[in-house]
């Protein structure tokens, strides 16, 4: 059994994910709110709550962990670079996967876990599609495919839910 962090990720999320006086200079600017925390944030939220650091390099973001974050209801991107793609969608099928879907003011934000083996077939699906996307004259830089929302509602444990930015006892 894993053991997450959950009252100090909820502190961070608190300090440096919930900044309601720059939302407001945001919005008094004409600026949109969507977007405005960097992906690094959710994956230090991520480190926080799992324990884990940074992995170094290429991989995964975490030790153990690849933290995805969208906001609620869309598609969680992942990425497979030239180099080093053939070798992360395999460690995908072995690591645990955090999926963080938040709200657009961020007052809601939902944690869930899925386990590498329950998505192995959707990684499956998706190796012809890497090795051809790095073969011939057209070949790219990088290769892109999507956990849909649904899939994580469906397979995925709840870790932590934040809803009206309170931390919700599960």
């Amino acid at each position: 059994m894993r053991i997450f962090f959950v009252t100090e990720a909820y502190q961070y999320y608190n300090q440096h994910i919930n900044r309601q006086d720059r939302f407001r200079l945001l919005i008094e600017h004409n600026f949109s709110i969507v977007g405005s925390i960097h992906p690094i944030d959710w994956e230090l939220f991520g480190s926080i709550l799992t324990g884990e650091p940074r992995n170094p390099g290429y991989g995964s973001d975490l030790g153990r962990y690849e933290i995805k974050s969208a906001v609620e209801g869309s598609s969680f991107e992942y990425q497979y670079h030239l180099h080093s793609g053939q070798k992360k969608l395999e460690d995908d099928m072995e690591i645990d996967h955090i999926f963080i879907s938040y709200s657009k003011d961020y007052s809601r934000v939902s944690v869930k876990m899925i386990q590498g083996a329950k998505l192995k077939p959707y990684f499956e699906q998706w190796k012809e599609g890497l090795i051809a996307n790095y073969q011939g004259d057209n070949r790219k830089q990088r290769f892109r495919k999507n956990i849909s929302y649904g899939v994580v509602v469906k397979k995925a444990e709840m870790i932590m839910m934040i809803d009206n930015y309170r931390l919700v006892q599960l």
